[in-house]
């Protein structure tokens, strides 16, 4: 059975309310909880985009047994792959073994900030590649002594480790990302439903791991209403992951987007309050060797309407997948 899960989304969510909202997720049944982990939100009426990992630490006391992890963590430029280690295993002492770490190799959007450039796809992927070794060496609890193309490691040690080492997710969109998980990863995540990706990940090492995917939903029981939160908040999506990774600010994804229109994104986005329409979305998912989908709620205001509707329609249905 598909696991379904709730994002915490930080580019539109105020600090309490997403500690909040996880509790409640809880509460009516989701299955485990992503949390995005960004410095900007994606366009300015997002409006937020607090420190995921504050956010994290008092989830993990809110919550009882709901599984949290980050969706995902960038651990190259903004975040030095030493800090992630830490932070992540302190998460792991903190859910009592409920904290799995996803990593990605970041968009120019929330790493630019270290004003230190932003590189090329292929210099990335092996930043990408040394930071989670970095992170993996520094799990097993020994000292770390690391001297890499990008990063050294001068006798590093986690003094708090959890009982079992976090499990590590690896994002990927295309060939080198998937081969980068499949060498490294606990599990594989793509926000979309990509048969290749997932194919090739299996094929490469990663059959039977869990694939966690994530799919945007503008619940309301005014359709219009929903399509047209979609499209303000959500527009930016248009972009792909090729453009999204690359651009620097929220006005930039603005200006991208300024042609996307509201039935673009609700082509991708299921609008409204017709739960056929979200189960035949994540069915594609299903279809696809998923084991995880998470569904994002737009629009922070809609998360209390959004919640009532799952608990008492969306998740019975999406159970029957």
């Amino acid at each position: 059975m598909v696991q379904i899960g709730y994002t915490l989304m930080c580019e539109q969510t105020p600090a309490r309310q997403l500690v909040d909202d996880a509790v409640t997720a809880e509460r009516i049944g989701f299955d485990y909880a992503v949390i995005s982990d960004h410095y900007f939100p994606w366009v300015e009426e997002q409006g937020h985009s607090p420190y995921a990992w504050s956010v994290l630490g008092a989830t993990a006391q809110a919550t009882q047994n709901l599984p949290l992890m980050t969706y995902v963590t960038c651990p190259t430029m903004r975040y030095h792959p030493a800090v992630v280690a830490q932070k992540a295993a302190t998460m792991g002492v903190l859910t009592r073994g409920r904290f799995t770490l996803g990593l990605g190799s970041g968009e120019n959007l929330n790493e630019h900030v270290i004003g230190e450039g932003w590189p090329p796809a292929d210099t990335r992927h092996r930043m990408f590649r040394e930071a989670i070794e970095i992170i993996r060496e520094l799990f097993g609890g020994d000292y770390v002594t690391y001297q890499g193309e990008f990063y050294d490691i001068d006798s590093a040690k986690l003094y708090d480790l959890p009982d079992a080492p976090v499990p590590i997710g690896v994002a990927a969109s295309g060939r080198t990302s998937a081969s980068i998980a499949a060498d490294y990863a606990d599990a594989l995540i793509i926000n979309e439903a990509l048969p290749d990706v997932v194919g090739q990940f299996a094929a490469e090492g990663g059959a039977g791991k869990p694939v966690y995917g994530q799919l945007a939903v503008s619940y309301d029981t005014d359709a219009q209403a929903a399509k047209e939160r979609a499209h303000r908040l959500w527009r930016w999506s248009a972009a792909g992951w090729k453009v999204m990774a690359e651009l620097p600010a929220p006005v930039n994804f603005a200006a991208y987007a300024e042609y996307v229109r509201p039935d673009d994104i609700a082509a991708s986005v299921p609008c409204g309050a017709d739960v056929d329409a979200v189960v035949a979305a994540v069915r594609k998912y299903v279809e696809a060797g998923y084991s995880h989908v998470a569904l994002v709620q737009i629009g922070h205001d809609q998360q209390q309407p959004f919640f009532g509707w799952a608990e008492s329609e969306l998740l019975p249905a999406l159970r029957a997948l």
